[in-house]
């Protein structure tokens, strides 16, 4: 790029050695007046003196040369090499940084991701960090995804993100690609509809689960509308009663209400019969004590991220019951002050050694 410092540079040799002679008369001028103010108090030598002495003496130096305004670079220069070789650095956690990096930038780098959607070799990852944006202007971008020709399997990051809208509209989409998922060659597709169907806790969404549970071959998708259909029961019952609508509004109780199917407290069993009496002044042996509950289900929130206007947050989550772990990417949003899920994104899932014989089973997980 050519700026005024370098035009100077070109100028023709006389102007050249003109600007160099200013140079030294101006250095000589500055020599001078530095020896006058070392000296010390001479009579006669104000500062005014001084000013006088080297305006008459020292002709004014030029005006600095104008530097250009350092352009901002355009939508196209995202640099796809760089991008590309962090994408495919064998330390997992460098995909996980870059995600959060693109997040707390939020809205102002969807032109760069948009650009990054044209080369196959990071269209997975801009497809994912809009989904995580997320936001009217995100979605857009993803809708037009469902059109494209290449097979890139990027459909799910558009599913997925219409998780935040409750619309009608939204709604029908999902159940849609539910509808039709014998004939999709992608499962994946299906499965992330699923998952951003259970962000909903409206028990209206029931009977149309259970009509396209009935409809379906899919055996795997057929167990996920299953799941689907209890985890969301158990929540809008939980929203229902007062510990859910005192639940409060923060990203901790936020994320616990998404799990809440998993983590609730299994019904107390019934008082076992005191022991068989034994004749001890005519009383009956109290029952042992029974050792205090402990949940099976843990969910940890390892980190979260916001975006620059504070509104949406990202959450990397941890879900561990005795057979499994799951990762999870949750994106919340403010409404009306408090924070609520906007979409759910199922990351790895980490098999445990199998539970001893015997062990009791878990509660239903949003997955």
């Amino acid at each position: 790029m050519t700026n005024g410092v370098d035009a100077k540079l070109r100028a023709s040799p006389c102007r050249q050695q003109e600007r160099n002679s200013a140079v030294l008369r101006f250095s000589g001028a500055l020599c001078l007046l530095m020896g006058l103010c070392l000296l010390p108090g001479l009579p006669g030598f104000s500062q005014q003196s001084v000013t006088m002495a080297q305006t008459e003496s020292t002709p004014a130096p030029e005006a600095p040369p104008a530097v250009a305004e350092e352009e901002q670079p355009g939508p196209g220069d995202w640099a796809p090499e760089l991008l590309y070789g962090i994408l495919n650095s064998p330390n997992e956690e460098a995909l996980r940084a870059l995600l959060r990096a693109a997040f707390a930038a939020g809205p102002a780098i969807i032109p760069q991701l948009t650009e990054a959607l044209k080369d196959d070799r990071t269209a997975e990852f801009a497809a994912q960090a809009l989904a995580f944006i997320g936001g009217d202007q995100a979605l857009d971008t993803l809708w037009k995804l469902l059109a494209d020709p290449r097979d890139l399997n990027l459909r799910r990051f558009t599913y997925g993100a219409l998780a935040e809208y409750e619309s009608p509209q939204a709604t029908d989409v999902l159940f849609d690609v539910i509808n039709k998922s014998d004939a999709e060659p992608d499962r994946t597709v299906t499965e992330t509809a699923v998952i951003a169907l259970t962000v909903r806790s409206d028990a209206k969404l029931l009977s149309r689960l259970r009509e396209a549970e009935s409809k379906l071959q899919d055996v795997v998708i057929r167990d996920d509308l299953d799941n689907a259909r209890a985890v969301i029961e158990a929540r809008a019952k939980y929203l229902a009663s007062p510990e859910g609508k005192n639940a409060g509004g923060s990203v901790d109780s936020a994320v616990r209400t998404y799990f809440i199917p998993a983590l609730e407290m299994p019904p107390s069993p019934e008082v076992a019969p005191a022991s068989p009496a034994r004749k001890t002044g005519g009383k009956a042996a109290p029952a042992p004590a029974r050792a205090p509950f402990k949940p099976l289900v843990s969910v940890e929130i390892r980190s979260v991220t916001l975006t620059p206007d504070k509104n949406r947050a990202l959450s990397q989550v941890v879900f561990e019951d005795p057979t499994a772990m799951a990762y999870y990417d949750i994106v919340l949003q403010k409404r009306s002050g408090d924070w609520a899920i906007a979409s759910v994104w199922l990351g790895p899932e980490v098999e445990k050694v199998a539970p001893s014989a015997g062990h009791p089973p878990t509660g239903p997980s949003p997955h």
